[in-house]
């Protein structure tokens, strides 16, 4: 089992001018310690709009100054938003190629729909057509990838003429390619369309196991390659509690403090049961005030990978009894101090015996799988992209509605340039 770093990097109330700042620094200071302590991959979530709680919202951005201080260490969206009102298809491979590229083919390619009415609303998505759009805009990314040129598509929710999308990627045909899923029907969904799981289920190793189970074997059954590269794994997160190792327990709890349950408190107030007034609210203080009525938000026993390395070394234990490819340990308010002990802890003392144990289980699931994804390529449908016109060009100037506006910014500019020339041989003719 792969043992990896899951950010939603959230900042609670009250903000000064320079937080933010900070707090990107801490993150990448912890994920270069991450990289040498061995942690298989960083996972960045993409959110818009939900303050305190998410303020990841240009996560390629983040993964892209990381892979300059990282040289194994995978990078992962977990997720990037897919309708195209949030990332345009096109816009989405050039991002991935490009960090793909810079990073020397380390991207985890994690997509997704959103789920907040937040996020939704403040796209003018209707949660209706979140799925159809997902489908259209991963078919259309991943030949942004793959195709030279891209041949165009034209669908329910996406137009886009032929272009050739550059650059691309450094992973050949693409990155490997991830849904997020909270439901068992979305995670056979994954197998079925043959990509990777993000199983963002807050449950125990006992039903993950069921999970892991029914994702395999619906991949047997029934994958249908709908990528080019099929990618049959399945990620979970590890509890809902952020990460926090020290030299004995009673200090790790210490050093987690309250910031623990941030997280699934925040998923209640912007899904679920919260009103927010942009700007307004304070999430974090309403959550102090939950956590004086229930102290177990804040903490609960073998939710998190929290404790002395002995006592998350077996609670990691159990995750990887259940047969799950990865874990992700949560990183949310917490002392960055902390985090960074917590880091070199794992490495020297927990990380080992996972990596050994998981480069032979690699080995024998490579072994495993091979006819079994033998039977899901023969089930495999052609891609159904148009053919090229090769007599297709484009070119000229822009024009609106009926021709009736043109986009005369750059003969504009031009003209000047040309003026410009003709003065400078001008000057320089009677300087002779």
């Amino acid at each position: 089992m792969k043992i990896s770093l899951f950010y939603e990097f959230a900042l609670p109330r009250p903000w000064t001018h320079d937080d933010e700042r900070e707090m990107f620094s801490d993150g990448l200071d912890e994920v270069e310690a991450a990289d040498k302590a061995g942690f298989s991959t960083v996972w960045l979530t993409e959110h818009h709009f939900l303050e305190e709680y998410c303020h990841s919202t240009a996560p390629e951005m983040f993964l892209a100054a990381a892979s300059q201080r990282t040289r194994d260490i995978r990078l992962g969206f977990g997720v990037m938003h897919l309708p195209p009102a949030i990332n345009h298809p096109a816009r989405v491979a050039e991002r991935i190629a490009t960090l793909d590229r810079i990073s020397g083919g380390r991207v985890e390619f994690g997509t997704g729909e959103s789920s907040s009415v937040g996020e939704l609303g403040g796209f003018n998505i209707d949660p209706a057509d979140k799925r159809g759009q997902w489908e259209e805009a991963l078919d259309v990314a991943i030949r942004c990838m793959i195709e030279e040129p891209f041949t165009g598509f034209k669908g329910n929710h996406i137009e886009m003429p032929a272009r050739n999308v550059i650059p691309k990627p450094q992973q050949l045909p693409h990155p490997p390619v991830w849904v997020a899923c909270t439901r068992p029907s979305s995670v056979q969904m994954a197998a079925q369309k043959g990509i990777g799981a993000l199983s963002f289920a807050y449950t125990g190793p006992g039903p993950l196991a069921e999970r892991v189970r029914g994702y395999y074997q619906e991949f047997e059954d029934k994958a249908e390659p709908t990528i080019p590269q099929m990618n049959p794994n399945i990620l979970a997160i590890g509890g809902d509690l952020s990460m926090m190792v020290a030299p004995t327990d009673e200090q790790a709890l210490r050093r987690l403090d309250v910031g623990g349950g941030f997280f699934s408190f925040g998923i209640m107030h912007y899904y679920m049961t919260g009103q927010h007034t942009p700007g307004r609210t304070g999430v974090w203080e309403r959550y102090l005030d939950a956590v004086k009525e229930d102290e177990t938000l804040a903490y609960g026993p073998g939710r998190g990978a929290i404790g002395s390395p002995d006592t998350v070394r077996e609670f990691l234990r159990g995750y990887e009894e259940s047969g799950v490819d990865e874990i992700i340990l949560l990183l949310n308010p917490r002392s960055h101090e902390g985090t960074m002990e917590s880091i070199e802890l794992m490495g020297k003392h927990v990380l080992p015996e996972f990596i050994e144990r998981d480069e032979k289980a690699v080995a024998a699931k490579a072994k495993r799988l091979e006819p079994i994804l033998e039977k899901a390529e023969a089930r495999r449908k052609p891609l159904a992209s148009p053919v090229f016109d090769e007599d297709y060009a484009f070119g000229g100037l822009p024009t609106g509605r009926g021709g009736k506006f043109t986009a005369s910014e750059i003969p504009e500019a031009m003209a000047e340039i040309n003026e410009g020339r003709v003065q400078a041989a001008q000057r320089a003719k009677d300087e002779q």
